[in-house]
């Protein structure tokens, strides 16, 4: 048992160090900056259909995509709190097996090292000027995905892309920020924009 103990406490601190260890990634600010942007982030949608058509894993939900999207009432920011069943994901048509894929821009007031994190039910892949930081593959319950560590070099508007889904009963998509080393907050509507 003891053994068993001491393995499983060198297996937490190696995925510990390794996440703590991550590098910071280096964002690139859009160029040219956008002018006139909408609030909110563009998204378009499509849905698994019928028996075994259950949306369950990323490359699931860009299948889907893949196969007939549909555009969307645009998202106010990602501020989608963990729903009640049988409210429908996001801005989609459905409650249960949707894919979205979402795009638009966020805007850093400050340059700097900042924390990122998702609050996400189901699967993420959320990437800012292409830097990955946000992923989760799988479902799960509204949960947090790991924290990524961005440098935010100037000022200004970031492409942001995310592929998203929700398979079954409730759905949430949240994002929050922070200067490193600050508490994190949720990231303001404000703070997105799309063409």
């Amino acid at each position: 048992m003891k053994s068993a103990f001491t393995a499983l406490l060198a297996v937490l601190c190696i995925l510990g160090a390794s996440v703590a260890g991550a590098k910071t990634l280096k964002l690139t600010p859009a160029q040219p900056q956008p002018s006139g942007l909408k609030p909110g982030l563009s998204v378009v949608y499509a849905y698994g259909k019928g028996s075994g058509k259950d949306i369950k894993f990323l490359n699931h939900a860009r299948s889907v995509l893949q196969a007939g999207a549909e555009r969307g009432k645009p998202l106010r920011g990602l501020d989608y709190r963990d729903t009640n069943l049988g409210e429908n994901t996001l801005t989609s048509k459905s409650d249960q097996n949707v894919a979205a894929q979402i795009s638009g821009y966020i805007r850093f007031d400050q340059p700097g090292i900042y924390t990122l994190d998702f609050f996400t039910n189901d699967g993420l892949d959320a990437r800012i000027s292409g830097q990955r930081v946000g992923h989760f593959d799988g479902r799960q319950t509204c949960d947090s995905t790991y924290q990524y560590d961005v440098e935010v070099p100037a000022a200004g508007w970031y492409k942001f892309d995310a592929t998203y889904f929700n398979r079954l009963n409730t759905s949430c998509l949240m994002m929050r920020w922070a200067p490193k080393g600050k508490r994190m907050q949720w990231v303001p509507n404000s703070a997105f924009g799309r063409k």
